[in-house]
Formats: C-alpha cells, sequence, structure tokens
C-alpha cells in the first residue's frame, strides 16, 4: 500500500474557526457544488465522549451560515431557525436545501415529530415533515428525491417508514419510495450513499453482510451486489467502476479501494493509503457522479473514480 496526499478542494478559513465558527454538516450537490453548514460555537454542545466534528450538537434553535461553493466561487448565506438536535444537510434544486434530524419522536395523538425543514434560497423555513426515526445517511437525487438508511433503532422501532431501512422522499415530506422485498436480505444500517447521473446507491449491512443496492428513480427497481469491503465509509461509482473507503477513526488516514464490475461481481482491483489534512470521523465521505468527496478535519479533498 502507498500513502498518497489529496489536493484541497475546500478548507474552513482560519479567519472563522479564530471568530468560533464550527464546520458542522456539509453535503455535495448533484452539480458537484459543496455545501457547508457554520454554527457559532456559543450555540452548541460538545460531547467529552465523540471526537471530531460529529460530537458538537444543536440543544438548543440558533441561526447559522451555510457556505455553497462551486466552481472555486463561495457563496455565503444566513440560515434561520435551525432546529435542535440537527444532524444531516442535503442540497435541492433551485437553491434550497434541506436540514433534519437523525431521530423523531411519535407525539401523545399519535403522529410523529418533524423531523426535516426545506428552507429557501434565502435561508428561511418553508416546510416541515418527518422523514424517519434514526436516519443514518441523507442523499437527494437530480429531481429532488430525498434518500434515506436507516439504523436499527429505525429498523426495529415503531416508525413504518423506517422499518425497511431504506426509502425516498419527495420535498412535501410524501414516502415515495420503499424496497418492497426487493433487497437481498434485511437491513441492519446504512454505511454509505451516492448518486450516479438518475441513479441512487445506497450502502448498507445486514446481519448476513454489507450489501451495495442501485436503484433507479423512474421505476423504483433495484440491482443489489455483495459488498468488496466489509466496512465501507464512503462510495463513488462511474459506470463499471467503483471507489470505496474504510476510515481509521480519528485519524487522518483512509484506506482507499478501486473496484471493477466482473461478470456482476464486485471486485477489489487496488489499494492505497491515503493521508487526509486532518482526522477522519463519521459521515466523512459522499460520491456523486464517479467524484468521492472526502472530508479529513475542517478541509474537503476530492477523488475520481
Amino acid at each position: 500500500m502507498t500513502l498518497g496526499e489529496l489536493p484541497v478542494a475546500w478548507s474552513l478559513p482560519t479567519e472563522d474557526a479564530q471568530a468560533g465558527w464550527r464546520a458542522l454538516w456539509w453535503s455535495v450537490g448533484p452539480d458537484s457544488e459543496l455545501a457547508v453548514m457554520l454554527v457559532h460555537e456559543r450555540n452548541l454542545r460538545r460531547s467529552p465522549h465523540i471526537k471530531g466534528w460529529v460530537g458538537w450538537s444543536v440543544p438548543a434553535p440558533c441561526d447559522g451560515i451555510l457556505i455553497v461553493v462551486s466552481s472555486g466561487v463561495e457563496r455565503r448565506t444566513t440560515v434561520k431557525g435551525i432546529t435542535e438536535w440537527t444532524s444531516h444537510l442535503a442540497l435541492l434544486s433551485w437553491s434550497r436545501f434541506l436540514l433534519a434530524s437523525g431521530r423523531t419522536r411519535r407525539g401523545q395523538n399519535g403522529t410523529w415529530e418533524r423531523n426535516a425543514v426545506v428552507y429557501s434560497p434565502g435561508g428561511y423555513p418553508v416546510s416541515h415533515f418527518c422523514i424517519g426515526d434514526d436516519i443514518d445517511y441523507v442523499v437527494t437525487d437530480r429531481t429532488d428525491g430525498i434518500w434515506t438508511s436507516y439504523g436499527d433503532e429505525g429498523i426495529y422501532g415503531h416508525h413504518p417508514q423506517s422499518s425497511a431501512g431504506l426509502a425516498r422522499w419527495n420535498t412535501d415530506g410524501a414516502h415515495t419510495w420503499n424496497p418492497q422485498g426487493r433487497l437481498p436480505v434485511w437491513p441492519l444500517g446504512g454505511s454509505a450513499a451516492a448518486t450516479e447521473e438518475a441513479m441512487v446507491w445506497l450502502a448498507w449491512y445486514s446481519h448476513k453482510g454489507s450489501f451495495l443496492s442501485r436503484v433507479d428513480p423512474t421505476n423504483g427497481q433495484v440491482t443489489s451486489y455483495r459488498n468488496p469491503l466489509k466496512d465501507t465509509d464512503g462510495i463513488a461509482v462511474r459506470g463499471t467502476r467503483m471507489i470505496l473507503t474504510h476510515r481509521f477513526h480519528n485519524r487522518p488516514d483512509i484506506e482507499l479501494s478501486r473496484a471493477e464490475l466482473i461478470d456482476d461481481t464486485w471486485v477489489i482491483t487496488t489499494q492505497e493509503k491515503l493521508h487526509l489534512p486532518g482526522p477522519v470521523v463519521m459521515r466523512c465521505a459522499q460520491g456523486r457522479d464517479g467524484n468521492l468527496w472526502l472530508r479529513g478535519g475542517d478541509t474537503w479533498t476530492r477523488i475520481e473514480a
């Protein structure tokens, strides 16, 4: 295995960090625009047990700053009314975006609390709805489909749309897809997500191993494969080529595997160790159209499949 360093795509400016702003949730849009949400540390709570940026949480509603970087140009938008315990960010069309909490509860009237918010281009909340409980990953497709994978507490809990392990929603909060028995086994949790043009790829694991599922949003058809890498943090797909990553938690190194689709099976062809500019923790990667975006500390890099 070789040790290489990746070129930097974007990094949190020093002046923002010195002013107390923390880079929390992030995502990449269908047009390869990087989005990062900043929240001031005075509005955050730090867990003594969780390393890296995922250890920061929002205990009460507050405002933030959304930074979107596209073709080297940085745009900033003040975001109003970020709800408590937000943990996911995803980009939508027309410069809108989604913020979501990973957890929800059923109220006394039997309805589930709303844990997802669609924001206007100006940074104001415009709609609220529920997208399931115990969300592991969120990724959006080119037609504003919101794809979610769930952890074991959601799958074995009581929320009806979380129990299938994977789901799709629209921006009105309607549940528009589930696997309907088309997966090889019942999922136990999600581990990574990516898009390849119109297609969506979801990596998940079960009691019987790890899998990769490609979903066609136009007809809901699912094609599943055995995952050639047991512990996967990130995937990116381009045709018959795939790259997969495995992190070494809170260290700046990752293992990068390249795979080829041979006789309907993904086969790892090469592996190498890459050095990122900062420590790697949960939700460190997202794939878009054959490019894998990686976060190390407060710096983002990109690598092609």
